[in-house]
């Protein structure tokens, strides 16, 4: 996959993060993007970690073992990626180092970028200047302003089985719309500021 095509494939679901949010729609892709190797590292594939989430005690999901600080670190595994981007927003919501992240626009990527170093997400010195290139290289900025209403109903999740040929396939990516369809109908809009579910 290359970035532009995965840019386009979580472009709606960082936009629906961002509302449920407040983290910028152009950070998630960004990190995604770095992290997962547009969508193409082993863990990605194989995990559909796409956000390098460890597993952290607290951690009661799937896991799977790679290779990255220390030797066959716990990586947190996911049905699909849709369910990573959630768990990611999740994430940062629950964590209370990156707690005041959520005081900065959601519009200024520049200050979110040094924070999310400056918090420890990354051990890279270069990680915020990283996501920063991204974000500028690929306009990602103008995901930012896009409003939840001028996004198509849920059209990210329809086209996801289109990538996949076998029915077996097709069923997990059924089974999986329909509980990320359940998350977003469910879910209290209150634009940039955190939600919860009813």
């Amino acid at each position: 996959m290359s970035r532009k095509e995965y840019i386009d494939t979580y472009k709606e679901i960082a936009i629906r993060e961002m509302h449920r949010s407040g983290i910028p729609a152009s950070i998630t892709l960004a990190q995604g993007c770095l992290e997962s190797s547009n969508g193409n590292s082993v863990l990605s594939r194989k995990s559909n970690n796409h956000f390098g989430i460890k597993c952290k005690s607290d951690w009661k999901g799937a896991r799977t073992y790679h290779n990255d600080d220390k030797l066959n670190e716990c990586f947190r595994k996911y049905r699909s990626v849709e369910e990573s981007y959630i768990d990611h927003t999740n994430f940062l919501l629950e964590n209370p180092r990156y707690g005041y992240l959520f005081r900065i626009s959601h519009t200024d990527f520049k200050a979110w970028a040094k924070g999310l170093k400056a918090a420890g997400y990354a051990t890279d010195p270069k990680y915020a200047h990283r996501l920063i290139k991204i974000i500028e290289d690929e306009d990602l900025h103008m995901f930012d302003n896009v409003k939840l209403e001028d996004l198509p109903k849920h059209d990210i999740l329809a086209e996801q089985g289109k990538r996949y040929n076998s029915n077996e396939q097709k069923n997990k990516i059924e089974e999986t719309t329909e509980k990320i369809k359940d998350t977003f109908d469910n879910l209290k809009i209150d634009p940039y500021k955190r939600r919860e579910l009813k």
